[in-house]
């Protein structure tokens, strides 16, 4: 098996950073417009700017304060694009959904203490759903710690262990001491970027470190992947199993970039498709072969299938089969158990441990395009093949009042999803229950949600950063008790980014109330003020319309998605409806959530 990422260091004197005694014109080559005979050396900051720059870095978001001030002047005058949110965590979240727009790591920045704390929500977010963010911080420097300086970050008043240490939370993270250690950290930065999966690390830097000297040599750094991949051995081995009878694939959001192989096997296999939650649209949702979606919100179909034509096999491509996946349940156990590729070798078997699993450490795409191989010719009976499909939902518009979530989504779907290129994104709750079950994806680029860490707030301020890179619409789905916590409507607004809010405005936090009367918790009070998220946003300098009418929608939608500017759609929702996430409340009962 091959498994290596290799990091290739370039020791070229037109990539290295050079030492403070090289010729001026060397340092011109670096610094334009310095020509001086004797040009100062590099500070720490301008260094690991110019560090972030080669390594592929084009955004920073973040909020300033004084311990962090040199490095976000640095950033300010680079090639980096610096947006100033108005919250940490909003500033984490849109670095997020940036990185899967453009595959590109960013940059978070913060100040000391509560900038830190405030980011970490966030920086979860990252690290669960695979981003690579690298965040920069400021630290208090080693003659005022213990001093009870100003938000004061040392190991006086900060747990260390996590925060500023690798581990559960970042895959590498370290304290600047001194100058010297930029070139280990770079190349450490390096390595982590190159790999496959996601990658957040945390460089925390105290003030008077950020404007030291470096008085080393940096190299130069360029990234090469090496995918990894399987034996022809291992690869005719899974070719012979899939051959004894039917097999099922179940697609992951780690199957992302094979959607194209993933298709074609499908189809010279005729093995039926299921997808995760998060892997809406990697296999084409109208496609005769696909199933359903699993899991949470998930469709009725998969379990028809499941039960009435049951495969021999399923192949697992990139999901790690998690409670919001699976939810553990037997009937998705087929009779010859799983073959479960993964990137990562600790993902397969864990979540079924008593299931027969055959564990494929590979990139998927690698392993599919390698498979196919055994499979060159179409099946001749594919034009009788009858699966069970996800039902579609015709309501029609009532002229009354208030809006039932199901006609909202067939309008998006009619006129967003299918009558525009805008990504659409799915906050935790209600919200991202109803987009699961009843939107329909036939590319993966188009759609997010996190099922994973699942963060309330993670799309409300996500679809900043995904519109903003993307230069075109996003549309954001969320609850009104998402919008409350923690928007960034008025950075879209500084900004003029094109990002679009479709509020669902049930005056509650109703994935909780509803949850707990279907758990036979009685009282439970999760109710919201009634909020005209229209003031609000006009406040802010955005626009807005308010919709209370089903006969109302398709004109507000047309509006929103015509609009230039950032754009708030505030729909008064039915809070009596119900969302498909009966499976969720069934799975807290399994663990033992009754009243």
């Amino acid at each position: 098996m091959n498994t290596q990422a290799t990091l290739l260091p370039s020791k070229s004197p037109a990539t290295d950073f050079p030492l403070a005694t090289e010729k001026a014109n060397t340092c011109s080559n670096i610094l334009p417009g310095l020509n001086k005979p004797q040009v100062a050396p590099l500070s720490v900051s301008e260094a690991l700017v110019k560090t972030l720059e080669q390594m592929g870095v084009k955004y920073a978001f973040g909020v300033s304060g004084g311990a962090i001030a040199p490095l976000w002047a640095t950033l300010q005058h680079s090639s980096i694009q610096v947006l100033h949110f108005r919250h940490e965590a909003g500033a984490a979240f849109a670095a997020v959904e940036a990185y899967f727009a453009t595959g590109n790591p960013v940059v978070v920045f913060t100040t000391t203490g509560p900038g830190i704390t405030n980011a970490l929500t966030g920086l979860f977010a990252a690290r669960c759903e695979g981003a690579k963010v690298i965040f920069l911080s400021g630290a208090t420097s080693a003659p005022q710690r213990g001093r009870w300086a100003c938000q004061e970050t040392s190991t006086y008043t900060m747990p260390h262990a996590g925060l500023f240490t690798s581990g559960a939370l970042f895959n590498y993270a370290t304290t600047f001491e001194c100058s010297s250690q930029l070139p280990e950290i770079s190349i450490r930065l390096a390595q982590g970027l190159a790999r496959p999966d996601g990658f957040v690390a945390h460089l925390s830097i105290p003030t008077a470190i950020q404007t030291s000297s470096v008085k080393t040599s940096l190299p130069g750094v360029s990234l090469s992947y090496a995918p990894t991949t399987v034996s022809e051995d291992a690869i005719a081995q899974c070719a012979s199993l899939l051959s004894q009878g039917p097999f099922a694939i179940w697609v992951g959001f780690g199957a992302r970039k094979a959607a194209a192989a993933i298709r074609q096997l499908a189809e010279r296999t005729g093995a039926a498709v299921m997808c995760s939650p998060r892997g809406k649209g990697i296999f084409p949702e109208d496609h005769p072969q696909f199933v359903g979606v699993t899991g949470f919100a998930g469709h009725e179909s998969v379990l028809k299938y499941m039960q009435e034509q049951p495969p021999l096999r399923t192949l697992v491509l990139g999901t790690r089969l998690g409670e919001f996946t699976s939810f553990w349940n037997p009937v998705m156990v087929p009779p010859g158990g799983f073959l479960h590729v993964d990137i990562d070798p600790e993902v397969p078997g864990t979540a079924y441990p008593e299931a027969a699993t055959l564990a494929i450490q590979s990139d998927v795409g690698e392993f599919v395009k390698a498979l196919m191989k055994h499979f060159p010719e179409r099946p001749s009976n594919l034009q009788g093949l009858r699966l069970p499909r996800p039902k579609r939902h015709v309501i029609n518009p009532s002229t009354e009042g208030p809006v039932r979530p199901e006609v909202l989504m067939n309008l998006i779907q009619r006129f967003i999803v299918e009558g525009s290129d805008a990504t659409v994104m799915a906050e935790g709750g209600n919200s991202f229950a109803w987009v699961i079950n009843r939107l329909r994806f036939a590319k993966t680029e188009r759609y997010r949600v996190s099922t994973g860490f699942g963060s309330m707030g993670h799309f409300v301020t996500g679809v900043v950063g995904a519109a903003l890179v993307h230069n075109r619409k996003a549309v954001a789905i969320v609850g009104d008790g998402a919008m409350l916590m923690n928007n960034e409507v008025s950075t879209a607004v500084r900004y003029q980014i094109p990002a679009v809010w479709i509020v669902l405005n049930d005056g509650h936090y109703n994935m909780c109330q509803q949850g707990m009367a279907y758990l036979g918790f009685k009282g439970a009070d999760a109710e919201i003020p009634q909020t005209d998220f229209v003031k609000i946003v006009r406040g802010m300098g955005a626009d807005g319309i308010r919709v209370e009418k089903e006969s109302e929608i398709q004109a507000a939608l047309e509006i929103a998605m015509a609009s230039a500017s950032p754009f708030v759609v505030d729909i008064v929702i039915d809070s009596t409806q119900m969302p498909p996430s009966g499976n969720r409340n069934q799975s807290l009962i399994a663990q033992g959530a009754v009243y």
